[in-house]
C-alpha cells in the first residue's frame, strides 16, 4: 500500500492497569481481540499497560524488565495471533541501582519488537515526581515506524505538554502520532486532554490517537482526532473499552494543502542545553 491510498485502522484501547502484569496482558489481549474482530490493524494500548501504581515508588522499578521480557515477549506472541501491529508501555529495566524507564514498545506480527520509545519529559508535575524513579530517554532520532503505508511517530504522555515533541515527529514524516497515556484526573485536566490531543493534531496537521488509563487514576476519555482537530472516535469514563477509527494518508495531504501551516512556519525545534 503505497501513495494516497495508504489507510490504516487503528484502535484505541482504555482501561485501568495495576500492579498485577498477568491480569493487565490478559485485559490487553480482551481488548485487542474486540479490536481486531473490528477491523483494526494497529492497537493501541496506555502508558504503564502492563504494570502500574498510582504513584511511582520502589514497587514500580522491581517490576522493571529488559526489552525482551515476559510483557514483550506476550505482546508479541499476541501481534502474531491477531494479524495487528501493536504498541504499549512498559516499565524497561534500565541498569541503574533504583531507577527504571518509562518505554513505549511497537511489535509487529511476525517481527517481534520493532520499536521502542523511552519518555522523553518526565512527569514532575501535579505533585508527582516521576524523576525520582524513572530516568528520561535521551534525545535522539525522533522514533517513527511505518505500519501499512502510514507513518506512525511514538511519543508519551507528559511529552504532549512540550508541543516540540510531536514537531519533530511530524518533521520526521509522521502522518499519525500515538500518544500511550497515564493522564491522571483532576480539575481540569480532562479539558488540558482533550485539548492538547487536539492542539497536537491541528498544529501538526496529522492524526493523534491517545489511549488513556480508566478511572479512577486515569482521565479516560481516550480519542482519535483527525489532521482537522475533530475527534473521530472517543470515549467517555468507560472502564474497559475500544475506539476505532480509519487513518488515511489522502485526508493528511488534503489538509496540508489547504492549511500548509508546516511549510510556512520560520523557527526549527532544536535540542535545549541542560546545562
Amino acid at each position: 500500500m503505497s501513495g494516497a491510498s495508504a489507510s490504516l485502522a487503528v484502535a484505541v484501547l482504555q482501561y485501568a492497569p495495576g500492579p498485577d502484569r498477568e491480569q493487565n496482558l490478559a485485559v490487553i489481549a480482551r481488548l485487542a481481540e474486540r479490536a481486531a474482530a473490528r477491523g483494526a490493524e494497529l492497537v493501541v494500548a496506555p502508558e504503564y499497560a502492563t504494570f502500574f501504581t498510582s504513584k511511582p515508588g520502589p514497587e514500580l522499578v522491581a517490576a522493571a524488565e529488559p526489552l525482551d521480557g515476559p510483557s514483550v515477549v506476550a505482546l508479541s506472541a499476541l501481534a502474531d495471533r491477531l494479524g495487528i501491529h501493536l504498541v504499549a508501555g512498559i516499565v524497561e529495566a534500565t541498569g541503574e541501582t533504583g531507577r527504571a524507564a518509562n518505554t513505549v514498545v511497537a511489535v509487529a506480527p511476525g517481527e517481534g519488537l520493532v520499536a521502542s520509545y523511552r519518555k522523553l519529559h518526565l512527569y514532575d508535575a501535579f505533585g508527582d515526581r516521576e524523576s525520582d524513579w524513572l530516568v528520561p530517554g535521551e534525545i535522539s532520532d525522533p522514533c517513527v515506524i511505518e505500519v501499512r503505508g502510514i507513518r506512525v511517530g511514538i511519543q508519551t504522555c507528559y511529552d504532549l505538554r512540550f508541543p516540540e515533541v510531536t514537531r519533530r515527529l511530524a518533521d520526521a514524516g509522521a502522518e499519525l502520532v500515538l500518544v500511550p497515556s497515564e493522564w491522571v484526573r483532576g480539575p481540569l485536566k480532562e479539558h488540558h486532554w482533550r485539548t492538547l490531543v487536539t492542539a497536537r493534531a491541528l498544529e501538526n496537521t496529522l492524526y493523534v490517537a491517545a489511549p488513556d488509563h480508566a478511572p479512577p487514576v486515569g482521565a479516560g476519555s481516550s480519542l482519535i482526532v483527525d489532521p482537522m482537530g475533530t475527534a473521530l472516535a472517543s470515549l467517555g469514563e468507560h472502564r474497559e473499552e475500544v475506539a476505532v477509527a480509519t487513518v488515511e494518508r489522502s485526508r493528511v495531504e488534503e489538509v496540508r494543502e489547504r492549511n500548509p501551516a508546516l511549510r510556512l512556519r520560520r523557527f526549527r525545534v532544536v535540542p535545549v542545553d541542560p546545562a
